[in-house]
């Protein structure tokens, strides 16, 4: 499966962004996905991940609160709304998959076999 993310931009500090993740190749209904993200001279981290039902989703503290995850398997797409965006949240985001009809999202890096290019979000203070 090929992942394409897009959405990415320069937003002030509270403002929002709503990031997309477009999937083909073959059906995405199957992939628990994950929005990974990666700051400046930072190790990336797990921002957001959901089930392939859409039923489970993973939140890290950081971002509890604010973002949205969410997917349509009609599209092939999930999304990330972010909301009341802070200059920390300034990142390269990526998105990623993995094959599972379980619905649990695995938070390991590792799992995580399909990736997208990243987008870049910039957050201004």
């Amino acid at each position: 499966v090929q992942l394409q993310a897009s959405g990415g931009g320069l937003v002030q500090a509270g403002g929002s962004l709503r990031l997309s993740c477009a999937a083909s190749g073959r059906t995405f209904k199957a992939y628990v996905t994950g929005w990974f993200r990666q700051a400046p001279g930072k190790e990336r981290e797990l921002a957001a991940g959901i089930s392939w039902s859409g039923n489970s989703a993973y939140y890290a503290d950081s971002v509890k609160g604010r973002f949205t995850i969410s997917r349509d398997n009609a599209k092939n797409t999930v999304y990330l709304q972010m909301i009341s965006l802070r200059p920390e949240d300034t990142a390269v985001y990526f998105c990623a998959a993995y094959y599972s009809d379980w619905g649990v999202v695995n938070t390991a890096q590792q799992t995580y076999n399909y990736w997208g290019q990243g987008t870049l979000v910039t957050v201004s203070s």
